[in-house]
């Protein structure tokens, strides 16, 4: 594989993600702005099949309560067009939405500075946004390292909590 350099700088924490609408089958499409109001959690990964991005992605599915916990949209985003990510997800029995980031090839990977130009794939890349779209965290390691979920699950915890969520519950008589 061939060195490749990020096309450009990853947003900072603190900025407004980069908004983006992605095509999660073949017939519908995920905006990050109809996300707001909740946590979102951006994972890009270089491809289905691999096995550092199954086991990665796998361990993501596993630890959806979790991820619910924080009421999280998680969010799988690769240069793989919608019937690799069909086949790929029924497969893998994934329980979150995988966008085709296909044509043009890498834009939203590019647009978070994590798309390999010379490889034409995604870094392994994680993004915590807040609920007003502002990345709070993000992580980018090497292609062959599964980052694991324990920074993603520190970054939700550090979020703000949202006033209804923490309002006292109306008792029922």
């Amino acid at each position: 594989m061939s060195i490749a350099l990020m096309e450009a700088t990853a947003p900072a924490a603190g900025s407004r993600a980069p908004d983006f609408s992605l095509p999660s089958a073949p017939d519908a499409r995920i905006a990050l702005s109809d996300l707001r109001g909740k946590p979102v959690v951006l994972v890009f990964y270089p491809a289905d099949w691999s096995p550092v991005c199954g086991d990665q992605l796998a361990l993501y599915n596993d630890l959806g309560a979790e991820f619910g916990a924080f009421d999280a949209q998680l969010l799988g985003i690769s240069v793989d067009g919608v019937w690799c990510h069909a086949a790929y997800s029924q497969a893998r029995k994934l329980h979150f939405p995988l966008l085709a980031d296909f044509e043009p090839k890498g834009e939203v990977a590019g647009l978070y500075g994590v798309y390999r130009r010379g490889d034409g794939c995604a870094e392994r890349a994680l993004f915590v946004l807040d609920s007003d779209g502002i990345i709070r965290w993000s992580h980018v390691v090497p292609i062959q390292v599964n980052p694991g979920a324990d920074g993603i699950l520190a970054a939700l915890e550090s979020l703000p909590r949202r006033a209804a969520a923490l309002a006292p519950r109306a008792a029922f008589d």
